[in-house]
């Protein structure tokens, strides 16, 4: 494995010892069992016979030659597969045996499935009490809407963040990676965290965890509904302006773009130094921030032209040589070359069985004792399929047995 991050060598995770069953699959799942298996937990997932987990297929791209999804890829490391039909009687009764010695069941079926196979909370906890058990899914267990079925861009749209996203005189932008869908993740993996302390400073009894994708989404809109709340006026798209600060946002420069954020008073007249008009900054018409936005619309042409004059680097340059926040946009080569993303490790790289070396984004978890880090690759499907059920007591004919019913 390559990368700098600056862990100590040979330590385990925090959540080391934690064993999580990830009956989840495409994305809001993966991505949360991914973020406890980087912390250390011992994360087995379950998947279809056959085909897998949908993401599996979801190519091009692929790494070299090989079949392995990127996709895939991006949200299944630091995790052990083995494949399981949970259609059949002797796929749930393996999966039982697996959940009555789990820390955590981790699921994002459509609502009542689990129900349906005599696999929901109610019907694990009665053998592990303990156990804390996740369901994820679009509009959350109750409520009228709960039998919808969900996907990123629509919970974009209907949670608020597309009427938000994109140029006012534009049509609503679907934020670029799967927002909804990862920030339930987090959310689910805040919740899991909550609940396993919860029952080690208790009784040790666990309880079930039910995160939706517009229910995060609605409270990302954080500021923006507070806005909402406060004036009853609902928020326009403005692009990557800010609505209560200004200048905040992209600007078009002369080969591209850049990002100036002037989020105080002390950064406005450094600004109006870096480009060269100090004039701006005696302008009653913005002398505040308050006063700036008010005349955003006589303020905004003045900067768009004086920034056209120069290049990006240019703008860059001058803005830091006077300490104003300024970025230029970047893309992916440009990211994962950034030498402070390098230095705090997170482009990282693991040997994979069939893609050979792979990179990946790091973890954004730092720990001084109990890294959080890539210790294993994304596996194959059902790569662990016979280790696993050894573990938990299958013996070689009892694994005969399973495939023989073409229950893994």
């Amino acid at each position: 494995m390559t990368g700098e991050a600056r862990t100590p060598s040979g330590e385990t995770g925090p959540l080391d010892g934690l064993t999580v069953l990830d009956a989840s699959r495409v994305l809001v799942g993966p991505f949360c069992t991914m973020q406890l298996g980087d912390l250390g937990a011992d994360v087995i997932k379950i998947e279809r016979p056959g085909t897998g987990d949908q993401t599996r297929g979801w190519h091009p791209p692929t790494y070299g030659d090989s079949d392995e999804s990127a996709y895939y890829v991006s949200i299944n490391r630091n995790k052990r597969s083995i494949t399981l039909d949970l259609t059949t009687d002797a796929g749930r009764a393996v999966f039982r045996d697996l959940a009555r010695e789990a820390d955590v069941v981790v699921e994002n079926f459509r609502v009542g499935k689990m129900a349906e196979w005599d696999l929901d909370y109610p019907d694990l906890r009665e053998e592990n009490p303990g156990l804390v058990y996740c369901s994820l899914s679009g509009y959350g267990e109750w409520g009228p809407h709960k039998d919808r079925p969900a996907y990123d861009i629509m919970m974009q749209a209907e949670g608020g963040l597309m009427s938000i996203t994109g140029e006012a005189d534009g049509p609503p932008v679907r934020v670029g990676v799967a927002l909804a869908d990862i920030g339930a993740g987090m959310y689910a993996t805040q919740a899991i965290l909550a609940a396993l302390l919860s029952r080690e400073l208790g009784d040790g009894t666990g309880q079930k965890v039910d995160v939706s994708l517009l229910d995060g989404q609605a409270a990302w809109m954080s500021y923006m509904a507070s806005n909402y709340f406060a004036t009853g006026d609902p928020p326009a798209r403005m692009g990557s302006k800010h609505p209560t600060i200004t200048p905040y946002q992209a600007f078009e420069t002369r080969d591209d773009y850049v990002v100036v954020a002037c989020a105080s008073e002390h950064i406005w007249p450094r600004f109006c130094e870096a480009i060269g008009r100090p004039d701006l900054e005696t302008d009653e018409r913005f002398a505040t921030n308050a006063d700036r936005v008010e005349h955003r619309a006589e303020l905004d042409p003045i900067l768009e032209a004086e920034l056209a004059a120069y290049t990006t680097e240019e703008v860059v340059s001058r803005c830091r040589e006077h300490d104003v926040p300024v970025s230029p946009v970047n893309d992916m080569a440009a990211v994962f070359s950034h030498p402070q993303i390098r230095a705090r490790g997170m482009r990282q790289s693991v040997d994979h069985p069939t893609a050979g070396e792979i990179e990946m984004p790091g973890s954004p978890m730092h720990f001084s004792r109990t890294p959080a880090t890539i210790r294993h690759h994304p596996p194959l499907l059902g790569e662990h399929t016979v280790d696993v059920l050894s573990e938990y007591g299958y013996t070689d004919a009892d694994i005969d047995r399973l495939r023989d019913a073409d229950a893994i």
